[in-house]
């Protein structure tokens, strides 16, 4: 994950570089902030794939003599299925609605946003893998 680090920062200090340009040049606040969040975007990028880098160590793909069979294996667990996020978009919906209804919507709308983002997040620990959904290794 070193290199698509590399790559992600690089990308920050170039926008990064481009937004001074751009506004000591053109001097427009729009593009120059444009410019600026693609840079931290970038940065987000880039420093989230070099510390989970660190973290997991070489991957088959990162080694020059890896063959095929070395990327064989179990990738982690995902969850198969789940309905958080359909209550998760209803909910934020409805606080953009109490934009236009009332405060009183935006703030039910927002407590149940939060409560559903915190479901989809803790989903994994509150219900952990059933061992009928584990791969059998032979």
């Amino acid at each position: 994950m070193k290199i698509e680090g590399f790559i992600f920062n690089f990308f920050g200090i170039f926008a990064g570089a481009a937004a001074l340009v751009y506004w000591f040049w053109a001097k427009d606040p729009t593009g120059t902030a444009a410019l600026t969040l693609c840079a931290g975007l970038g940065f987000l990028v880039g420093g989230y794939l070099v510390f989970t880098g660190r973290r997991i160590g070489m991957r088959p793909q990162d080694l020059p003599d890896a063959e095929v069979v070395d990327g064989a294996g179990e990738l982690g667990h995902f969850t198969p299925g789940s309905y958080y996020p359909f209550f998760l978009g209803a909910s934020a919906s409805v606080t953009a609605m109490g934009l236009a209804f009332g405060i009183w919507l935006s703030i039910l709308g927002a407590v149940l946003t939060f409560g559903f983002a915190v479901c989809l997040v803790m989903e994994n620990f509150w219900h952990p893998a059933l061992p009928e959904d584990e791969v059998p290794t032979h």
